[in-house]
């Protein structure tokens, strides 16, 4: 009789934020009649997109019992040098040289350098220890800097139609967006699910101890997984910057706040090894949801980030109660 008791409770720990979108959908709807409408399932579609692509790699960091606070400035940083490159590319008046760069070279570009501040990450957090909110942290203001710099604090707009199609175009009836978030989240569950790595990632957010024991790499692992998420965080830039069809200095700005909240709500634990790449797709719709119909209902933007900042530390209260309970 327990036994089937706490299988009950497992379930419903898992359908949580199924429920949880259910019941949100529901009020929303039924506030405002422009909720369940095509355009605005879309336009919501499109929102997440970016948000999926840095929430994903940011689970495979959560796994690990580990945090990156860096994305948002990533994605900035990214989007700028892929901006950049495309439009005006790189002179070198001394060599009397000018090189020039296609859509597909800046892009490539681009999630280059998010690999490379990714992998950073990674080899500061293994190779002298430090925790990982301090250096991602030290990276968020540093991305941030380079941004400020690269762009010299000014917007580079005005990149064409090309550019833009990355962002605003359709394929067969459906966002852009929405098709590379599609291949991230397939490419990511293949990953964490059927791939010797994703075992890897779990046993370490498990018992970090226990699998250097059994002879995994942890150092490897986790600069892998920090690579991952710096090269997802530059897609999300490539796909902001194309939206908008400008690099925005500030770009990014909180980003990393909505990534950790659909995380969270997904039912992946902050201490490692409990969660999936589904579950975090599905706090990503949340939150999308949730940002959707404050605008729907005319909310205050400030009045937004109190309702978030509350939904997070709910999110988190069970997260440690089903925690305790398991």
């Amino acid at each position: 009789m327990q036994t089937t008791l706490e299988t009950q409770k497992q379930r419903l720990s898992k359908l949580q934020p199924l429920i949880a979108l259910f019941v949100l959908c529901l009020i929303i709807g039924l506030l405002s009649d422009k909720f369940f409408t095509v355009s605005n399932f879309w336009n919501v579609l499109r929102q997440i997109s970016v948000n999926i692509c840095l929430s994903v790699g940011m689970t495979l960091v959560v796994l690990m019992a580990g945090i990156d606070l860096s994305v948002g400035s990533v994605l900035a940083l990214c989007g700028a040098i892929t901006a950049g490159l495309f439009k005006m590319g790189i002179e070198l008046p001394s060599q009397n040289l000018y090189i020039g760069f296609t859509l597909l070279g800046a892009s490539l570009a681009g999630v280059l350098t998010g690999a490379l501040l990714g992998f950073f990450n990674g080899f500061v957090i293994t190779r002298f220890k430090v925790p990982s909110f301090v250096a991602t942290l030290a990276m968020l203001t540093v991305a941030r800097g380079l941004t400020m710099l690269w762009t010299k604090g000014f917007p580079i707009s005005g990149l064409g139609e090309q550019f833009a199609y990355m962002g605003t175009g359709w394929f067969l009836g459906v966002p852009v967006p929405v098709w590379i978030s599609a291949v991230v989240v397939a490419l990511a569950v293949f990953l964490s699910d059927k791939t010797k790595l994703g075992r890897y990632i779990y046993a370490i957010g498990g018992n970090e101890n226990a699998s250097l024991l059994s002879g995994i790499n942890i150092n490897k692992v986790k600069i892998i997984v920090y690579t991952i998420a710096g090269a997802l965080a530059a897609v999300g830039g490539l796909m902001v910057t194309s939206r908008l069809d400008s690099a925005q200095p500030n770009a990014g700005t909180g980003y990393e706040l909505d990534s950790i909240a659909a995380v969270v709500i997904g039912g992946t634990s902050l201490s490692g090894g409990k969660g999936s790449i589904w579950g975090t797709v599905l706090g990503a719709i949340i939150i999308g949801v949730l940002n959707n119909g404050l605008v729907l209902l005319n909310v205050s933007p400030f009045w937004q980030q109190v309702v978030k900042g509350f939904v997070i530390l709910l999110a988190v209260i069970i997260d440690k109660a089903n925690s305790k309970n398991g």
